[in-house]
């Protein structure tokens, strides 16, 4: 019963409500994390400079937040030298104190110096130009080895007060990413966690945190809907649990299923976001049922505990399969099964004598590996796992570290640490095992990681 009873102590320690916490507005300092198993060789990422230009605090704004995304995403070696804002795009006629157009050149037109950024060790380049006759820049990437312009962007500035702002930001610097690297990006994208008792979110790089649930309320174990405009979670009260579904454009919530007075925890949507896999813990022990959220009907249990626990479910990316940890056979492993509750198999033994309990399994977004928690030495790590040859490398060990959580990118992962004294959300490289503390506010637990934010729709 150690799962149960290492849920119920969770539930206990998140009951009181917390205090006012503070948006991180300031970028962390990057770590090295332990890397076992890990190879990775440094100078092979392509070099990316984000240039200065006119000054002007929204120009300034963006490029703060383009820099930040894309040293986040772990593909580039970016490059930033004293007195960078030396490095202009020279634009004539506007955006600058002066015409910097050099000889030659046409008025107006930007110039781009490609000899120097390559002498500098850039690849590419990213420059923002202000639209002189419209509220909107346009955002540049220049080939600086080929000396030609990549990709054009533009972003409307109109709305540079709107909370959608930075995230349409976010956007521009997922679709760099996408373009120089082939790779997807995650910066348009956030985060929920729980911190005593109340439910919040975060974008990607930290900033603009801000409460997702009522005051007042005991939330527990959240969920993003594949769609990433609605979530769910556990509201708790007087010993037993409802699973809560949130509109996050219309506000509108719901109560998944009938209530009873049962504890219904750890929600998982399928990828289509039509079923709800959850856990159920009652008197006879815990077990994962499934509820169809399409035709709001349906309860079915596909685990039966016979007093052992089955807990944390978590589909695949083609949601055929569902992963579980149980103690049915002694201590808490991780286990999978078809979606309708067949076949169910252990699926990452633990090594006797070596590692302990392990709890929180998740998918990648390739359906290549899966990330969850184990204890080592009676502390907790994030292991990960080749869903194929179910070889399992290790991958944290500096304090504890707990309930991984994929980024859309499939490359990094979230995950809870106490490594600096306070339990706080990090993010790892799985492919290089640098590391770098997402929040500030202290006492988190479970954080999930969102989809890609689609753009507000049009009213």
């Amino acid at each position: 019963m150690m799962a149960r009873h290492s849920a119920l102590l969770a539930l206990a320690a998140i009951v009181a409500l917390p205090d006012a916490p503070r948006a991180q507005d300031t970028i962390p300092p990057v770590e090295r994390g332990v890397r076992i198993g890990i190879t990775y060789t440094p100078g092979l990422r392509p070099g990316m400079l984000v240039l200065g230009g006119a000054r002007a605090i929204r120009l300034d704004s963006v490029r703060a937040l383009l820099q930040r995304d894309l040293a986040y995403s772990d593909r580039f070696e970016m490059i930033t030298l004293p007195g960078a804002d030396s490095l202009m795009i020279g634009v004539g006629g506007y955006g600058g104190d002066e015409d910097t157009t050099p000889p030659g050149a046409a008025s107006g037109a930007p110039f781009v110096n490609y000899s120097l950024y390559a002498a500098l060790g850039a690849d590419y380049a990213v420059g923002v130009l202000p639209d002189p006759d419209t509220s909107s820049l346009s955002v540049m990437l220049y080939d600086v080895h080929g000396e030609t312009v990549r990709h054009g962007i533009r972003m409307d500035l109109k709305s540079l007060g709107d909370p959608d702002f930075r995230m349409a930001a976010h956007r521009v610097a997922d679709e760099l990413v996408r373009t120089a690297s082939g790779e997807p990006g995650f910066a348009a994208s956030r985060l929920l966690f729980v911190r005593r008792g109340r439910l919040y979110r975060v974008d990607a790089d930290g900033a603009s945190l801000a409460p997702a649930s009522p005051a007042g309320v005991s939330a527990f174990s959240p969920a993003w809907h594949p769609s990433a405009t609605r979530l769910a979670y556990s509201e708790l009260s007087n010993g037993w649990g409802k699973i809560v579904l949130v509109d996050l454009e219309s506000g509108e919530r719901s109560v998944v299923g009938p209530t009873t007075e049962l504890l219904n925890i750890s929600a998982a949507f399928s990828p289509d976001g039509r079923t709800l896999a959850f856990t159920r813990i009652g008197g006879e022990g815990s077990d994962v049922f499934s509820y169809n959220l399409a035709r709001d009907c349906c309860l079915e249990r596909l685990t039966v505990g016979r007093f052992s626990d089955n807990l944390s479910p978590a589909f695949s990316p083609d949601g055929r399969q569902i992963t579980f940890v149980s103690n049915r056979a002694g201590g808490t492993q991780v286990y999978v099964m078809a979606a309708d509750g067949t076949g169910q198999e252990l699926f990452a033994p633990f090594d006797y004598g070596v590692t302990g309990n392990s709890a929180g399994p998740v998918w990648s977004p390739d359906g290549t590996r899966i990330a969850f928690h184990r204890d080592v030495a009676g502390s907790p790590q994030v292991f990960l796992m080749d869903a194929r040859s179910r070889v399992v490398r290790q991958l944290t060990s500096a304090g504890r570290n707990e309930d991984p959580t994929w980024a859309p990118d499939g490359r990094h992962l979230a995950f809870i640490s106490s490594r600096t004294g306070t339990r706080q959300v990090w993010v790892i490289d799985v492919e290089t095992g640098r590391v770098r503390q997402l929040t500030t506010v202290g006492d988190t637990r479970l954080p999930a990681w969102s989809p890609l934010i689609p753009e507000p729709s049009e009213p």
